[in-house]
């Protein structure tokens, strides 16, 4: 059962070929067997998911399930749970349990799938590898020297061990397109403020946003459909109609325009990057759509410009962690600045410090309009950038990293080195934009993702492209043997 979609477990639960409840027990079973080594799970919620599979056993029974009906998901840790510890990676939440869930896992949890557990992740979302987690890194399924990505890496690794069916993952600067680009599986960050953020631990809120993530396009468009939807809670949040998104999947390409930034295959890319992502193009260009050469010259910006937005908003959100309130707490404060000290600098590991601290610098008086106010208007430039380039083109497609995996330990040493592995994604969340990342082949048999850019809302036309493809490919379905 483990190795089959979401699409094709639900067509199984409607056939009856299987329970909900047996389903469950198999992902179980593997979590217990696998994780220990690969540790893409914070907490089991053994339980509680065995009783909603009893529960979704009786809607299956009854004829009144949805698509998602039983099917299992892992959520990220960044999600709030009701009853369930949500610690954000972090130690300074590692005893936080919330009071309520999360719009997305109440949206997920109404569709009656069943949450198998909370996913590790970097802290607080901020990483590229997974490496910054207080509950150690998590180990890529395909080779377990090699970091899975982050800050979604638990998200990713677990579905491609197949310890998980489907998961949530967020998207700062590419923490769902990254981690899904290293372990082999597909991606999507959807347009900001399509899916709601509310329960959703803020890391910069001008840019987090939640999505799927699955083996297959198909599997991510079940999914973003119980998750999107307008949501008051969230001031964020968009008032529009929502689509069909598996509608569509199977639309002809033929005359789809493809635009390849200049941007994405200069310096820095890895040679046999370079050659799976132009091996994917010539698939489309058999499937009837024409490439077109384009540039984003702002591109180069992205990265100085979201190290400032991103730290700046990411103080501002975690100022609120302060030791009083809720969250980590020192032992025996001698005074009130000694508590505030002590537990920020107890429950913070270095990245988040380094984070917090830049972005106080780039707001203190003095240097807001030097730093942050410029870094805006870059993102603004970058947006042009974008709406120029799609009046042109339908989607920009990509690489979604510079290289495959790296060791652990190869770049936490080098935080520039590792704020360059989001090269390519940065710049889509800096315009809001909608993009996924699908696997497209192997370099050294480390998996290797395609990124595919579109413009605002245009989730329907991402699945169809992605999904076009993978009727044709089979690395989607590829999975790492695990001993």
């Amino acid at each position: 059962m483990y190795e089959k979609t979401v699409a094709e477990l639900s067509l199984g639960l409607r056939n009856k070929e299987y329970s909900s409840v047996e389903l469950t027990e198999t992902y179980l079973a593997r979590i217990k067997k696998y994780d220990g080594e690969i540790n893409s799970f914070i907490t089991l919620t053994e339980e509680g998911a065995l009783k909603s599979a009893m529960e979704a056993d009786k809607r299956l029974a009854t004829g009144q399930a949805g698509p998602l009906t039983g099917i299992p998901i892992a959520q990220k840790d960044i999600f709030c749970t009701q009853g369930v510890k949500t610690s954000c990676g972090s130690k300074m939440l590692d005893k936080f349990v919330a009071p309520y869930d999360a719009t997305v896992v109440s949206k997920l949890k109404n569709a009656g799938m069943v949450m198998l557990g909370k996913l590790n992740m970097d802290e607080f979302a901020m990483g590229s590898s997974n490496e910054t987690s207080f509950y150690g890194p998590v180990k890529n399924p395909w080779d377990l020297n090699a970091v899975p990505g982050g800050s979604s890496g638990g998200s990713a690794a677990a579905v491609s061990a197949r310890l998980a069916p489907a998961a949530t993952g967020t998207d700062t600067g590419g923490s769902i397109r990254q981690p899904a680009s290293f372990c082999g599986i597909t991606g999507l960050k959807p347009t900001y403020g399509l899916v709601s953020r509310w329960g959703m631990i803020a890391f910069a809120s001008s840019l987090d946003q939640a999505g799927p993530m699955a083996r297959t396009a198909e599997d991510c468009a079940m999914l973003l459909q119980e998750m999107v939807g307008f949501d008051p809670k969230d001031s964020t949040s968009l008032e529009r109609e929502i689509p069909n998104f598996s509608d569509g999947l199977d639309q002809s390409l033929v005359g789809l325009t493809i635009g390849l930034p200049k941007e994405f295959f200069g310096e820095g890319l890895a040679n046999d990057i370079a050659s799976r992502i132009h091996d994917a193009i010539d698939v489309y260009r058999k499937l009837g759509a024409t490439v077109k050469d384009i540039s984003l010259p702002n591109m180069q910006l992205s990265g100085p410009a979201y190290y400032v937005v991103a730290p700046a908003e990411c103080s501002s959100n975690l100022a609120r962690l302060d030791g009083v309130r809720y969250g980590h707490r020192c032992e025996n404060p001698i005074d009130l600045n000694d508590l505030y000290m002590r537990s920020r600098g107890e429950g913070f590991g270095p990245e988040v410090q380094r984070r917090i601290l830049i972005g106080t610098y780039a707001l203190s008086a003095g240097y807001y309009d030097a730093y942050y106010l410029k870094a805006q208007k870059i993102r603004r430039l970058i947006s042009d950038d974008f709406k120029r380039a799609f009046a042109e083109v339908d989607v920009i497609m990509g690489p979604t990293s510079p290289s495959t995996a790296f060791r652990f330990g190869e770049k936490s040493a080098d935080p520039i080195a590792m704020y360059l592995s989001d090269i390519y994604t940065i710049a889509v969340n800096l315009a809001g934009l909608p993009g996924m990342s699908i696997p497209v082949g192997f370099s050294a048999g480390m998996p290797v993702g395609m990124q595919v850019i579109g413009n605002y809302f245009s989730e329907q036309k991402l699945l169809n492209v992605a999904h076009s493809y993978q009727k044709i490919t089979d690395w989607h379905m590829s999975a790492p043997i695990l001993s």
